[in-house]
């Protein structure tokens, strides 16, 4: 029964690996969806509004299912899911595009993920998870392969990269806190729900907001898919598969594989903006897949599955 327990958290264990690599992919076409609502001429913070806002939209086709269990929440439950949402997606958001104004999206993309590094403190704070060797210098080893992808671009030391830092803050606090409520018996899609439709519906205060969907309905059709893209690819699928992964792994190794996020963008920058990358930068990327890769064989996430799926064969 033992050696079965085991098979099955292996199996449950990659099966959450691969729910983070696929949302940190869908993450990582950000940067291609704002780059066309920028040419559109929509602003940093109006993006911000389109990504959070339509998400929300679109995920209210889960309200019925999840009704019940938004009536039984208790107002401090409330709160300590607005305080996930406010940090973790309209904090984060807020922080990451002002950071690209300051410093640069290569810069501001290498400052937002210091993100590993944070996950490890609050959760050790938050969880009571244990900061191992193995994890810590891990997530260093991927932090540091993001700085040297990028340091083709130019950055001058100034309040971006405060900006920047705090985006990484938020990043990291939005996985943790987002594990601490399920630990609190909250299923993860009422997680995923409550942390885009709050900070949606804060928006929705402001008048900046209809502002930006009136100038969105005034452009053409093409306009309105890179922002549908920027929600759906970019937010809503992400996020939710982010969420059912924090069932399976804690926090610290989520975040690792987050990492691929801006492999994603440098990948796609290089495809459809035709960008190139130094030497040093493509050490930057070997060293983020080393440490995912690492990270993976030293957890038997990779040489169990195949065992567990010879035997159910067997079977």
């Amino acid at each position: 029964m033992a050696n079965t327990g085991n098979t099955l958290s292996a199996w449950q264990s990659w099966i959450g690996t691969i729910q983070i690599i696929t949302a940190a992919i869908c993450w990582g076409t950000l940067g291609i969806f704002s780059t066309y609502l920028n040419q559109a001429g929509f602003s940093g913070w109006q993006t911000t509004i389109l990504r959070v806002v339509t998400a929300a939209l679109i995920i209210l086709v889960m309200l019925p299912k999840l009704w019940p269990n938004l009536r039984k929440l208790r107002a401090k439950q409330w709160l300590g899911l607005a305080i996930q949402s406010l940090i973790g997606v309209l904090g984060m958001s807020l922080c990451y595009f002002f950071a690209v104004i300051y410093v640069g999206a290569g810069p501001a993309v290498a400052l937002l993920y210091t993100a590993p590094v944070f996950s490890l403190l609050f959760s050790a704070l938050l969880l009571n998870e244990s900061i191992t060797r193995k994890s810590g210098l891990l997530a260093l080893v991927a932090v540091f392969g993001v700085g040297l992808t990028m340091l083709g671009d130019e950055a001058q030391i100034n309040w971006g990269i405060v900006l920047g830092l705090l985006a990484g803050i938020c990043y990291s606090l939005y996985g943790v806190l987002g594990k601490r409520a399920m630990h609190d018996a909250h299923p993860a899609p009422l997680v995923f729900f409550t942390s885009i439709v709050i900070s949606a519906s804060v928006l929705l205060l402001l008048p900046d907001t209809y502002r930006t969907y009136y100038k969105l309905f005034s452009l053409p059709l093409q306009t309105w898919t890179f922002a549908i893209g920027l929600s759906l690819i970019g937010t809503v699928v992400p996020f939710a598969l982010y969420m059912k992964a924090l069932e399976k792994l804690p926090a610290t190794r989520a975040s690792v594989f987050t990492i691929f996020e801006p492999l994603t963008a440098i990948a796609l920058a290089i495809l459809l903006f035709n960008q190139s990358l130094g030497w040093i930068q493509y050490v930057g990327v070997l060293l983020i897949l080393l440490a995912a890769l690492f990270n993976a064989l030293l957890n038997g996430t990779t040489t169990r599955v195949p065992r567990w799926l010879q035997r159910r064969q067997k079977v």
